[in-house]
């Protein structure tokens, strides 16, 4: 196995997180922030959005189990990448959507992936498309959030129906 890694910003973390647990093919999944200028930052730094990082998912993943083509196409799923720093009620530049690409191949799919998609939506694809720099792992328990608070409103109410919608478009892709 020839690991490789992704990293993807789509609004809260919580719900790009738990979808990418279920992946068959990503070994890892870790909560946290990328992109912005604040060393080790803080969730309640980030918050106030002066940090400049997003929150993020950081995936480890066997490309010969699932493509980084297939992780984009689960990634544009699970948010809306027409919204400009903001998912529904999560507004301010640390929920922006953004792939911080890892290397040339990543950034060229990337854009490939934007190029297919945009046509398709109703307004322009906004997502930021960036060379990773820097990964700061979240609050530990950020991690696996939904996972460990299932019942929380947030969770319940926003999140689970995008998992369900997720499970049913990527069944073959999941261990569920």
């Amino acid at each position: 196995m020839n690991p490789q890694i992704a990293t993807f910003g789509g609004g809260c973390f919580w719900c790009i997180d738990a979808a990418f647990r279920k992946v068959r093919g990503v070994t890892q999944v870790a909560s946290g922030y990328a992109g912005g200028h604040t060393d080790n930052p803080t969730y309640e730094q980030i918050c106030t959005g002066q940090s400049g990082h997003a929150e993020v998912v950081q995936l480890t993943f066997d490309p010969n189990q699932v493509d980084f083509s297939v992780l984009l196409e689960m990634f544009f799923a699970l948010h809306d990448p027409t919204q400009l720093n903001r998912q529904g009620n999560d507004i301010g530049t640390q929920y922006r959507s953004v792939v911080f690409y890892h290397s040339e191949q990543q950034r060229a799919l990337t854009q490939q992936c934007i190029d297919t998609l945009a046509p398709t939506l109703s307004a322009p694809v906004v997502t930021e498309v960036s060379a990773h720099t820097r990964f700061y792992p979240a609050e530990q328990y950020h991690q696996d959030y939904y996972t460990n608070n299932p019942n929380q409103g947030y969770c319940s109410v926003m999140i689970a129906p995008k998992l369900a919608a997720f499970a049913q478009k990527f069944a073959d892709y999941l261990d569920l």
